[in-house]
């Protein structure tokens, strides 16, 4: 269905800085896989024409001009003592594919990460030495509607969404003819997100990195559950019912003490997938004390005083997890029982916890076993994150839907790859109307059970 028809390797249009760059802990603890993306992009039905105005040549020029500024996403990593990478900043490019497909984009339907949509993303080959993979890998696809789609693949040691999100656009404004600002230009020293020196004593348990994951009852570890087939969907919540989630999430809350900080959009509708996966587990897993926790990804870049600087350029983010539930629980009481656990898990990222998460990091004489591990050679030595628990990540605040390379805004944001079980992402939906879409993976078995719930008591 897809064709490749060319790969190139795009180098910066003029010289840059090269040696070596620093890494911050929060880098050095990130999947250092790649994050698919896919933007999709539909003609404009008000002109003459179905097809988008598309240049190869412009888009791989611009590409080239945006690596003079971004240009450690042109480097390459490699390993050094204590299980971290560093970053060689040597120019060797990024990888440009061009792709046509015969199909039309609404033979995609929902653009949930399936089938072909996972063909709109470069693949990278996982086998060869780390020191070999482009840090960045770029498809474009175009489709015999006229349509097109920018399929995105970023290391995760370099960037973290916003970040990405960042040089994304600047590609698409420089694309669009215009040139870049000085305001809008990536800060790249990450020195500025380090520990103390010398290291203070921890001032807490950081137990998103030193506590391992509940699992089953009865289970002695995770291997079964790693082993059973999972699926995908793409979730969609209109405004109306994303207000109502909110609503009963808030409304016993207020009742007992109108000083609580109302729960947001996010903490509502990450609550109630956390209800609803657990109460579709435990049609097998009948347990009401069946433990169960949430791992959450916090982004620091103003928990910070002074804030790190605009347009920081890497991982300015942080694990953080709740706190042990039972599924009894989560069941038998309220929303606003796990939007409240999920809420604790975020505020406890404070200025003091961050700094000590630092130390804590810079101490470990080996990050190896701290790294998450998704979807790399189908690595495994990683804390299992799925059944009995969720990984719960929120695009909601990105902006994913400014990428605009010419041809207006994408019409579709989403992952271009999700094959973690128990791993989801909570974006905003193209339209801009305060609605959602949740891609979701989930064990097979519990799928269908886990839709009824999500959405039966919407009415």
């Amino acid at each position: 269905m897809i064709t490749i028809k060319s790969i190139s390797i795009v180098i910066p249009s003029e010289p840059t800085p090269g040696g070596l760059l620093h890494l911050s802990e929060s880098d050095q603890v990130v999947q250092f896989s790649h994050a698919s993306v896919i933007h999709i992009y539909r003609p404009n039905t008000n002109t003459n024409t179905n097809t988008i105005p598309f240049s190869f040549e412009t888009m791989k020029s611009s590409l080239s001009r945006a690596l003079v500024h971004f240009y450690p996403l042109a480097g390459r990593l490699h390993w050094i003592e204590g299980g971290r990478l560093e970053l060689d900043c040597n120019a060797m490019g990024v990888q440009l594919w061009e792709a046509y497909s015969d199909a039309k984009l609404d033979e995609l339907g929902d653009f949930a990460p399936i089938g072909v949509v996972q063909d709109l993303v470069p693949k990278i080959d996982y086998t060869t030495p780390i020191e070999e993979w482009p840090l960045f890998l770029v498809q474009l696809t175009r489709f015999s509607c006229g349509g097109l789609c920018v399929g995105t693949a970023l290391c995760h040691t370099m960037v973290d969404g916003i970040s990405a999100t960042h040089f994304i656009s600047s590609w698409a404004k420089l694309a669009r003819g215009d040139n870049l600002e000085d305001h809008e230009m990536p800060f790249l020293d990450r020195t500025v997100l380090r520990s103390s020196e010398p290291l203070m004593p921890l001032r807490f348990d950081h137990i998103a990195y030193t506590t391992k994951p509940p699992l089953l009852i009865g289970s002695k570890d995770a291997k079964e559950e790693q082993k059973k087939e999972t699926s995908v969907t793409l979730l969609k919540l209109t405004k109306d019912q994303v207000e109502q989630l909110k609503k009963r999430a808030n409304y016993d809350t207020q009742l007992q003490d109108p000083t609580i900080r109302p729960y947001s959009r996010y903490e509502a509708v990450a609550g109630h997938m956390w209800r609803c996966v657990c109460k579709a587990r435990s049609i097998d897993n009948n347990h009401d004390d069946q433990p169960t926790r949430v791992r959450l990804v916090v982004d620091v870049r103003n928990r910070l005083n002074p804030p790190l600087p605009q347009r920081y350029f890497g991982n300015a983010v942080f694990l953080t997890i709740t706190s042990t539930c039972l599924y009894g629980d989560l069941l038998s009481k309220p929303l606003s029982y796990s939007a409240g656990k999920l809420r604790e898990a975020n505020e406890r990222m404070t200025e003091e916890y961050i700094k000590s998460a630092l130390d804590f990091l810079t101490s470990q004489k080996d990050v190896s076993g701290l790294r998450s591990k998704f979807d790399v050679r189908g690595d495994t030595e990683g804390p299992f994150q799925g059944n009995p628990n969720l990984s719960l990540g929120s695009w909601i605040n990105v902006p994913i839907y400014d990428i605009d390379f010419g041809w207006g805004k994408p019409v579709y944001v989403g992952p271009g790859l999700l094959d973690t079980e128990g791993r989801s992402f909570i974006m905003p939906s193209g339209v801009a109307d305060g609605s959602l879409n949740i891609a979701f993976c989930l064990q097979t078995q519990y799928m269908d059970s886990f839709k009824k719930y999500f959405y039966e008591d919407f009415n």
